[in-house]
């Protein structure tokens, strides 16, 4: 049986999740530190959060919220295929995508935070 929040995900994402957890980007570090312990407006996140087949970056439940961090791989065409298609997919099961590049984290992240805290504020709460 899935667990609330989760979708149906295997043994297999799950374990692959607990390993990103300890191989962080720095921009990943630098925006978790943020998002910890209800540190953006009062929100709770969970990062390298499976759910069915993927894992997402970040992830708030209360306002089914995934925020995904991109790199430069997410420039070429074939990589913004797949992520438009994962959006999709999240998308068809309630799930908004917020996508923030690297580079707004590690050089403009109060900015970043105010513009998420925006854009996640627009999304009513979980009912």
């Amino acid at each position: 049986m899935a667990r609330a929040g989760r979708g149906a995900t295997s043994a297999d994402t799950v374990r692959r999740a607990r390993d990103l957890r300890g191989a962080e980007t720095s921009a990943e570090r630098l925006l978790w530190d943020a998002l910890r312990d209800r540190r953006l407006g009062g929100l709770k996140f969970r990062r390298q959060h499976p759910y069915a087949h993927l894992i997402l970056d970040f992830f708030c439940v209360e306002k089914l919220c995934a925020v995904e961090l991109d790199g430069g791989v997410h420039d070429d065409p074939a990589q913004r295929g797949y992520d438009e298609a994962r959006s999709a997919f999240l998308a068809e099961h309630g799930i908004r995508v917020i996508r923030i590049r690297n580079e707004d984290v590690l050089y403009r992240l109060p900015d970043t935070l105010q513009r998420l805290l925006a854009l996640i504020a627009d999304e009513p709460p979980l009912s």
